[in-house]
This record gives C-alpha cells, sequence and structure tokens, in this order.
C-alpha cells in the first residue's frame, strides 16, 4: 500500500532537499515517496502539482549549485523568457568559472569558462521570478546565444537564438561584438557561422528550422516576412520568400487546424497567387519526416523561375 500524501505547509509549491525536509521534521522518509512528491534529482523532490517545465528542472538543480554557477546556454535563454528553447526533459545547462566540484551527469551539462558578454566573469540577471527564492543566476541574454550557439547543434540552436533576437533580448551588434571578440576561443568559428543564419523575423521555431535546413542544403536564402504589396494596397508577409523569384513557402502549423483561420489564410495566399507568386506549403509532419522530397520540390519551383542551383556537394550540417 502506498504511503499516505502528506504535504506539509512549508513546501507546498516548493522544490526541496529531501533530507533537509526530514531533519527539519516536516516529512518523513515515506511520505518522500507518497503521490505529494515526485523526485527530481537524487536528494530533490517538488510538490507534484508543479508544471513539468525546464523551469522545474533548473530549480532542482539550484538546490545544489554552487557559488559562482549561472544557469547559461539553452537554459538561460528559456528563463529570459524563450520557452521553445529547452523543456523539462533537456539538459540543464550550467557555467562555472573554475572548479566548483559540480560535474555533468544525466539531465545536468557543466561548462567551464571565463567568457562573458561584458569580459567579466560569469554575470547574472536581476529581478524576482515566480517561484524562486530569488532571481537564478544565468547568462545575459547575448552571451546565452554565444553558449547556445557553441554548444547545440545548428538548426536549433538558431531556432532560439531567432526568439531572443524576436523578442529584443539582444540584436545583431550585440552579437557581432561577442562574436568578435571571442573569434578565437573554441567554437568561436561555428558560433559565427550560427549567428550568421539568425534571423529576428522568425515566427516560430518550426519555421526557424525550415529556414536553416533550406540554407545548409544549398538553397538562397529566404527573407522572413517580405512585405508584399497588393494592388488593392493590402500588403501579405509570406513565412519565407525569394521576391527575386516570387516564390514564397508557408508553414501550416497546428494553428491552421481552426477553419476561420484556414479561410483567412488561403484567401490571403490565394491573392499572392493571384499577383504572380508560387506558393507552396510545408507542414510539420513533411519538415520532419519527408524533408528531402521537400526540398526538391523547393529547388524545383526555384529553378523554374530563373535560380540556378550550387554545385552538387553542399551539406546540410555545417562544419
Amino acid at each position: 500500500m502506498p504511503p499516505p500524501a502528506y504535504r506539509p505547509p512549508a513546501l507546498a509549491w516548493q522544490v526541496f532537499r529531501g533530507s533537509d525536509a526530514v531533519r527539519r521534521g516536516l516529512l518523513t522518509a515515506d511520505h518522500l515517496r507518497s503521490s505529494a512528491c515526485v523526485r527530481l534529482r537524487h536528494d530533490v523532490y517538488a510538490d507534484t502539482r508543479l508544471d513539468r517545465d525546464h523551469t522545474l528542472a533548473c530549480r532542482a538543480v539550484a538546490c545544489r549549485l554552487p557559488a559562482g554557477a549561472a544557469f547559461a546556454g539553452p537554459s538561460a535563454a528559456y528563463l529570459h523568457g524563450v520557452e521553445h528553447a529547452a523543456s523539462f526533459t533537456d539538459d540543464v545547462h550550467v557555467v562555472v568559472t573554475g572548479p566548483a566540484g559540480l560535474r555533468s551527469q544525466r539531465g545536468l551539462r557543466v561548462h567551464t569558462t571565463a567568457l562573458a558578454a561584458n569580459g567579466s566573469a560569469v554575470g547574472a540577471t536581476a529581478g524576482p521570478e515566480p517561484g524562486w527564492t530569488g532571481a537564478p543566476p544565468r547568462s545575459d541574454p547575448t552571451r546565452s546565444a554565444w553558449e547556445t550557439a557553441a554548444w547545440v547543434e545548428p538548426v536549433r540552436a538558431v531556432a532560439i537564438i531567432d526568439g531572443l533576437l524576436g523578442r529584443g533580448l539582444t540584436n545583431r551588434h550585440a552579437l557581432a561584438d561577442i562574436a568578435g571578440r571571442n573569434a578565437d576561443r573554441r567554437g568561436g568559428r561555428r558560433v559565427i557561422r550560427v549567428f550568421g543564419l539568425a534571423d529576428p523575423g522568425a515566427q516560430s521555431p518550426p519555421e526557424s528550422h525550415l529556414r536553416v535546413r533550406l540554407v545548409l542544403a544549398g538553397l538562397p536564402r529566404p527573407v522572413t516576412q517580405h512585405p508584399v504589396r497588393m494592388p488593392s494596397g493590402l500588403v501579405l508577409h509570406p513565412d519565407l520568400a525569394w521576391p527575386e523569384f516570387k516564390v514564397a513557402v508557408e508553414y501550416d502549423g497546428r494553428w491552421h487546424a481552426d477553419p476561420e483561420q484556414l479561410h483567412h489564410d488561403r484567401r490571403r495566399l490565394n491573392q499572392l497567387v493571384g499577383a504572380g507568386w508560387l506558393v507552396l506549403h510545408v507542414t510539420g509532419r513533411r519538415l520532419r519526416h519527408d524533408f528531402a522530397a521537400l526540398l526538391r520540390e523547393i529547388r524545383a519551383a526555384l529553378a523554374s523561375r530563373g535560380w540556378r542551383s550550387r554545385p552538387v556537394g553542399m551539406s546540410e550540417r555545417p562544419e
């Protein structure tokens, strides 16, 4: 028979060390195994009512985070508001400036570096965060972009950086500055390539993934949200466009299942077609499972409008 659920007021909606709760007499070892608690890491537990998101994963790590450490890379981007940067099951990334008694393990990636956006040691942003006893120490947005570009595979990294740019948390000048000052560091050249693929105009992570994969596969870089003025004066903004060839790609996300939105979207795209544009549609399923065929279709559409492809041998994956 499972132990009875018990949640003392002091631990309601909290993340806590199990040994500490037992030592303080708030819980027994049996209580820790009840349905009121969930084990997140060794000796780290939480109220089961808390959302299973990356914030919870970071809070679990924070229980044992040494002084001088900070959340970094995609974890920092998430804490700055880029929700798609990481999920509950993704690794939590932290950065330390020297030996800190903290090592990488399942669910935790520890990076040792002296890099900082302002040339100083690891820095943290200020301001209260819901559910934390204080502001979580984290890399600033520009530094988190650098770390993400250096540590995460390019397609996902660009989507996260697009999110930081699109929210105004950093800008191209700041990215160019940190990339230039750290070009000789490990991963520096990779960061420059990834930053070069970023675009603040992306409207969603799948759009970012699609754009980057097309470019890495050798297609010319599309323009995000390119304004196309109709004879009526209406201005339309296809997701991705090659204005020189009047070819556009629209990503059909989950919201397209809404009949009213679908009606509005199709009417808008019909106007693009009427203005001489060739419009292709991409679904999430095709992006994930049929990219090779999708690439051929877009390549053929561009070629039909006069584009000449690059030499064979372009790789979808940068060095």
